[in-house]
């Protein structure tokens, strides 16, 4: 493949270390909030990949990110955000970089060299194909990221590839291409910056589209964080209060009732059900508290 498009220089920076301060954080915010843009564009694709997604999570399987560097710190970072963010086992959406743990505290950057690393750490996670496989790389043909989709696609798995250059060996490899074209970097290859920008707001949406479309909110409410410590009972208690309009010591009285569980709360103030019986209705819709209310305003109707 010929260099890269997140590999060429970028004429906006040929001088900035010659610029004012305020200047060159000037130039970096421009290329910045060139973006979203660029994601933008890749929405249906996006989109789709949501829907696959959601339909193996259905089934059982799991959403796994795999990447090198940047990428892979991405990926790991989302994957560990979901737990307490959706209330989700920590196995359900994991993150794998190249190198291993080592790599997301220094650089172990010759790990991505390797296909037969990213196919064998693949092996390792027993991959199926219920499971939805999402490789990182902003050049789109890192080899340890190839191995990986190489092998997530044998075993029949779903693969996307998140990559911010078309026409790549990656892209080729996968069911569905993202790319969002950032263009060159402000310091030529750099690709943690403008590239990484838009991995993360792609990452945000596959994980946080999938999460909604599952039931895992209730509207804009995070109803199934988990509570662990004094900052979020307290988002808890203003969660239940938001949902229900009860002031918040009442709404904190309610938790209490549900043994701190947000969803089973909401779900007993807006049907009238005992604390018992919210927990059973939302156990037969699978924790999803939208499916939950409306078989209870069907029931009273």
């Amino acid at each position: 493949m010929d260099r890269p498009l997140t590999e060429e220089r970028n004429p906006q920076a040929a001088q900035i270390d010659r610029l004012p301060t305020l200047e060159m954080l000037r130039v970096m915010n421009r290329e910045d909030a060139t973006v979203a843009g660029a994601v933008g564009k890749e929405l249906p694709r996006v989109a789709a990949a949501v829907d696959a997604i959601v339909d193996r999570m259905r089934r059982g399987g799991r959403l796994i990110y795999i990447g090198a560097g940047t990428s892979g710190r991405l990926g790991v970072l989302d994957a560990a955000e979901c737990p307490p963010t959706f209330g989700i086992p920590p196995g359900q959406v994991i993150g794998v970089i190249a190198g291993g743990d080592r790599a997301l505290r220094e650089s172990v950057e010759a790990a991505e060299d390797s296909e037969e690393a990213g196919r064998t750490d693949l092996a390792l996670l027993a991959v199926m194909a219920c499971d939805a496989v999402v490789g990182i790389s902003a050049s789109g043909s890192t080899p340890y990221v190839l191995g990986a989709l190489s092998e997530a696609k044998a075993r029949g798995a779903l693969t996307i590839a998140v990559t911010c250059n078309r026409g790549t060996p990656l892209g080729a490899l996968a069911d569905i291409a993202i790319c969002p074209v950032v263009g060159p970097e402000v310091i030529a290859g750099s690709t943690r910056l403008k590239a990484g920008t838009a991995q993360k707001l792609v990452l945000n949406m596959l994980s946080t589209g999938t999460m909604i479309r599952l039931g895992r909110t209730f509207g804009d409410l995070m109803v199934d964080l988990q509570a662990t410590n004094a900052k979020l009972r307290r988002r808890a208690c203003r969660i239940v209060a938001a949902a229900t309009g009860l002031p918040e010591g009442e709404a904190a009285a309610l938790l209490e009732r549900c043994g701190g569980h947000v969803k089973c709360a909401i779900l007993s103030q807006l049907a009238g059900m005992t604390p018992e019986e919210a927990r059973l209705a939302l156990e037969a819709r699978q924790g999803d508290l939208r499916a939950a209310l409306e078989q209870s305003e069907s029931w009273n109707e």
